[in-house]
């Protein structure tokens, strides 16, 4: 299966519905060596009981909770499309974590704590100006 534009889209748009608008700050803490693994294996690690949302040979994506908070985490069967798909998911804006074929994506504070048990790289989506509300629910635009 290949990932497609409304594939892709519809990632995007559950980040951004599970970001909201994003905040500075750049905390720094001891990263362990980056997870590799299954998404049921990086889920395990990342203490998640993933709630699988996409199952397919390219993309492996699921929910996972932390608290109030949620958080997509998804694999990949190829760095190439791990790296499209978070080339168009960081239109939407967010927090990513990634490591070689994964990604996290959520808020910022969740991103960073999950960085402290998964190892991995962030990475910020793109901001758009105008930004004035503070994590509530964002339009979609289709």
């Amino acid at each position: 299966m290949r990932l497609t534009r409304p594939m892709l889209a519809t990632a995007a748009a559950a980040v951004l519905a599970l970001t909201g608008c994003g905040t500075d700050g750049d905390g720094e803490a001891a990263v362990p060596e980056t997870a590799t693994g299954s998404l049921e294996h990086l889920a395990a690690e990342a203490r998640c009981a993933p709630d699988l949302q996409t199952d397919a040979d390219t993309i492996r994506q699921a929910l996972c909770e932390k608290g109030d908070e949620k958080y997509v985490l998804a694999t990949f069967s190829t760095d190439r499309g791990q790296r499209e798909w978070i080339n168009t998911a960081k239109d939407y804006g967010g927090y990513y974590l990634v490591g070689r074929k994964w990604v996290a994506v959520g808020h910022e504070d969740v991103v960073a704590e999950l960085r402290g048990r998964l190892g991995g790289t962030l990475e910020q989506g793109t901001r758009h100006g105008g930004d004035t509300h503070a994590g509530g629910h964002a339009g979609h635009g289709g």
